[in-house]
């Protein structure tokens, strides 16, 4: 099978993430808040939000990608899992950046959508076309979640005027659109066809 352009950008060696070690860090004025208001106070709790919620993922996509059924899913969940892994990372530069201690907030979101997960592997019979696409929409779900938070953070971080930290939400969100679409043109492709004819 050939490599899709996210394959390419999960099993790269270097993270562009380490494009940022370098940069300056909370000193600079563009990314410095001179003043903690309570929008850089929910700023930051959605970071550490984020924060938990993909370290969690980390754990379910393994889960998910040995439940998998078909090749080329069990090889977008190994795609995301090693993305989900670099975005960690990247949140971690980000806390660095602000000066801040790297904490992390339970999600509740998160865990009910990873628990969902669970619950769609218990039902669907192993081995079967079906459970991909209940991965699918699962797995989606979760993205879903993901780009909402990190476009929302993204465009936080613009009116605090945290430029250098928002073009590394903003990566992080292009990254989390691309594997939604990875996994729409698998369920599209033969997937759910194939679920179709299943007795």
């Amino acid at each position: 099978m050939a490599k899709t352009e996210l394959q390419e950008k999960a099993k790269k060696g270097t993270d562009d993430s380490k494009k940022d070690d370098n940069t300056p860090t909370m000193s600079s004025s563009k990314n410095s808040v001179e003043k903690k208001t309570p929008l850089y106070d929910f700023f930051l709790s959605g970071l550490k939000d984020i924060l938990y919620a993909e370290n969690k993922l980390v754990d379910a996509l393994q889960e998910m990608e040995q439940a998998a059924t078909t090749e080329e899913l069990k090889d977008a969940f190994e795609d995301h899992y090693l993305l989900t892994k670099k975005h960690v990372s990247r949140l971690k530069k980000i806390f660095e950046r602000l000066g801040e201690n790297e904490e992390s907030k339970e999600c509740k979101a998160m865990d009910g959508l990873i628990e969902e997960a669970r619950e769609i592997i218990k039902s669907t019979e192993e081995g079967s076309v079906t459970r991909d696409v209940a991965l699918i929409i699962a797995a989606q779900k979760v993205e879903h979640y993901e780009i909402a938070t990190y476009g929302g953070l993204a465009q936080i971080a613009i009116t605090l005027g945290l430029d250098k930290v928002a073009d590394i939400l903003e990566r992080t969100l292009q990254e989390e659109e691309e594997t939604d679409e990875t996994l729409t043109d698998i369920a599209e492709s033969h997937i759910n066809p194939e679920a179709e004819k299943e007795e």
